[in-house]
């Protein structure tokens, strides 16, 4: 009986990885536009594209470097040719995984703004676990990712939410977030990791930076949550 067992597990394991796979083979990522935007000093973009170029990806890469940096999105978006564009900081880490999980999401919901669940390289602070932790809480609980959690959306829907607020000091990429919101675009979450540098905790002191981004975002948050209420009751009197 158990060798009965076992072998229905391994085929169910067997299938699972074969629909992954085949899941993995449907989103071609010559489908997809990479755009990263990229800092006059940033030093990590080289690994970043060394990761790509191991994978074999095919996909269009937009490095855009057009001063700040919601401009730099936004003009690398205009230049991009393919119906999806995925939003890549240059200190990020991607691998066979990341991608795997890219393509399943995409095909699970074409018409959603997917984003990863954050994670640090191992070069800063130990206490950055925590700042992933209360991002991948503030992102499923809250409904409010960052940028740095690799955004990736059509480019129909792109155009359609305005692209990245270019008026703004900061927080373009959190303003987006929300704007897909107050659209009723849904936030989908790959459920796999996207590696991030955590050098700016390791050089601007990790209790400083924690907390200067949490009053931020925090500030920047609360009328577009009052936004978010409004349309939700608009629409629910319509109904």
């Amino acid at each position: 009986m158990r060798s009965i067992e076992s072998f229905v597990f391994v085929l169910r394991l067997n299938v699972a990885l074969l629909m992954l796979t085949d899941l993995s083979d449907r989103v071609s990522f010559e489908n997809i536009s990479i755009v990263i935007p990229k800092a006059n000093n940033e030093q990590a973009l080289e690994t970043l594209l060394t990761d790509i170029d191991k994978l074999s990806l095919n996909a269009e890469i937009i490095i855009s470097a057009e001063g700040s940096r919601a401009k730099s999105l936004n003009l690398g978006a205009a230049k991009a040719s393919n119906d999806y564009i995925w939003f890549l900081h240059a200190d990020s880490r991607i691998d066979q995984n990341t991608t795997i999980a890219l393509a399943n999401s995409i095909q699970q919901a074409p018409d959603a703004l997917h984003y990863f669940n954050l994670a640090f390289w191992g070069d800063g602070p130990e206490l950055t676990k925590l700042n992933a932790w209360g991002a991948n809480w503030r992102s499923h609980w809250l409904g409010v990712p960052f940028g740095d959690q690799g955004f990736c959306i059509s480019k129909a829907l792109f155009t359609k939410i305005g692209g990245y607020p270019e008026d703004v000091a900061y927080g373009e990429d959190h303003l987006f977030g929300w704007r897909s919101r107050q659209l009723g675009i849904q936030l989908k979450c790959t459920n796999a990791l996207l590696y991030t540098s955590a050098r700016k905790y390791r050089d601007r002191g990790w209790l400083q930076i924690t907390l200067k981004y949490q009053y931020l975002w925090l500030r920047q948050a609360m009328p577009e949550w009052l936004k978010l209420i409004a349309i939700q009751l608009k629409l629910h009197k319509l109904e």
